[in-house]
């Protein structure tokens, strides 16, 4: 399916590959390097110590942030406005946003967590935006994050008595960085053991439309993109691999709307329901 006609031009540009869409339903996540310009990082370190003005659940994009505010601008640039569009489709509305700082030597740290994990829906989800302004380095600590794990059911911080997960991330990244997670993806905020604060602003975004093919679906049948679903990640262990990929399986049937995609049979053997014929 092609772009739809409507999409702006900046914006059409800007949309996903299947393929990247395919390593978000994979890893759970999408990192993108330094897009926002220098000029708005630094004005962000001005803006944020002071908040964004809360506004609430459920308010329309176009309504949350004001015209020419800093988070409206951010939010507007191709490189993010795309990708959301992508995820979300156009129109999200904000769950809600908010500014975390580390200050320097602050000595503790979230636990390991998922967002919202009451949150059960299999063929939907919501997006969360993390900007950095900064550099994050690795003594700043960054944000800890399991890839893979934003399909496996668990409740909120059940997963906090874990330390550490072979195949973990911690972020470090130059500044102007927007890494954009599926909401139910296990992270926390690291210590921050530099000399100077950390930023990170957040914000999630709900779906207003049905989440499938809103991204430029021309490369949908790249065998890169059955490569991305297949991903393996070091905190598996074999059966629970292929848990992870049968989900990722149903997902991508959602995002989709195929509901004949498979990877080697597991989604099309579960769902068999086979029913006796009349004898009539």
């Amino acid at each position: 399916m092609s772009t739809s006609t409507s999409t702006s031009t900046s914006t059409r540009t800007e949309l996903l590959t299947s393929v990247r869409m395919a390593r978000f339903v994979a890893h759970g996540s999408l990192r993108m390097d330094a897009v926002v310009p220098q000029e708005m990082n630094d004005r962000a370190i001005e803006v944020l110590p002071a908040g964004v003005p809360d506004v609430p659940y459920g308010t329309p994009l176009d309504e949350a942030f004001p015209e020419g505010s800093f988070a409206r601008r951010l939010v507007e640039l191709p490189p993010v406005a795309g990708a959301l569009r992508s995820l979300v489709g156009p129109a999200p509305t904000v769950d809600h946003h908010a500014v975390h700082i580390r200050q320097p030597h602050e000595g503790n740290a979230q636990p390991l967590h998922g967002d919202a994990i009451i949150d059960v829906r299999p063929d939907a989800f919501d997006v969360q935006l993390m900007y950095y302004p900064h550099e994050v380095t690795a003594d700043m600590g960054g944000t800890l994050s399991v890839p893979g794990s934003h399909l496996r059911r668990t409740n909120e911080s059940d997963t906090g008595r874990y330390q550490n997960l072979r195949g973990q991330t911690r972020l470090t990244c130059p500044a102007g960085t927007v890494v954009l997670l599926h909401h139910g993806l296990w992270h926390g905020g690291r210590r921050n053991d530099s000399d100077s604060p950390r930023y990170m602003f957040k914000i999630r975004f709900n779906p207003t439309v049905p989440q499938v093919r809103l991204w430029d679906t021309r490369d949908l049948d790249d065998p890169a993109v059955e490569a991305e679903l297949r991903t393996s990640f070091p905190w598996y262990e074999h059966a629970t691999g292929r848990l992870e990929i049968y989900n990722r399986v149903r997902l991508w049937r959602a995002l989709t709307g195929d509901d004949s995609f498979d990877i080697d049979y597991w989604a099309t053997r579960v769902s068999n329901r086979p029913t006796l014929g009349s004898n009539a």
